[in-house]
């Protein structure tokens, strides 16, 4: 698997606690929507840490995007991007990852685990054909959720938001469970997107089996 050297060339706030960043994309780069990259920053310590992080620009772009939530509660690499600035480089692999568009179905994100969605929403919506594909996103605040306005836009009322750790008005305040699934699906053969924390995709992907949906319907990171 190669590896590239790319600058960063903008940095955005997205949320409180996520950035978008904007990278050069070597020549004849290739990824599907919902692929991920090993990525590390080349500066000090940081250039042997490397992580998986998605990118979430579309394929089409002549750069490359990442949206990344900081958790700044640790010195860790997400925290060490805050403090990142235009001109810095990063290293980046080959594009690899088990999460690929199989057709209209319903999606499952957990906090930052909406990133391979991102791309796979961003490209359909480009395409005209999201069609009745279904978002359901789960957040602990409504401070947390990643962009939410332009998920509304691309998926209309297809578009629900789970709030666990307050009770906001007009969102629906819990966890996505198994209740939950079995009040708001009523089809469990179609293709099922799951992405979030290892515990919430653990359980997710557990509770849809259950409910009788096929592991083949399954698209997870695996």
């Amino acid at each position: 698997m190669a590896d590239y050297s790319v600058k960063l060339l903008a940095k955005k706030p997205v949320t409180h606690n996520v950035n978008a960043y904007t990278v050069e994309k070597p020549a004849g780069f290739t990824y599907s929507p919902g692929q991920a990259t090993d990525f590390s920053i080349l500066k000090d310590q940081w250039a042997a840490e490397k992580r998986p992080f998605t990118f979430t620009s579309l394929p089409t772009s002549d750069t490359l995007e990442f949206t990344i939530k900081s958790y700044t509660d640790h010195e860790g690499v997400t925290n060490a991007l805050t403090h990142v600035q235009p001109g810095d480089s990063f290293e980046i692999s080959d594009a690899w990852g088990a999460i690929e568009y199989k057709g209209e179905g319903v999606f499952l994100a957990g906090g930052a685990g909406i990133t391979p969605f991102l791309a796979i929403f961003r490209d359909l919506y480009s395409k005209g054909q999201v069609g009745v594909n279904q978002l359901f996103f789960s957040n602990r605040t409504t401070a947390d959720i990643i962009l939410k306005e332009e998920l509304e836009q691309i998926l209309g009322e297809h578009f629900f938001n789970l709030i666990s750790g307050e009770n906001a008005g007009g969102y629906h305040h819990g966890r996505i469970d198994k209740a939950f699934l079995q009040k708001h699906i009523t089809n469990f053969d179609q293709p099922f997107y799951v992405c979030g924390p290892d515990a919430f995709t653990e359980s997710i992907l557990k509770t849809l089996e259950e409910l009788g949906a096929s592991a083949e319907a399954l698209i997870f990171e695996k």
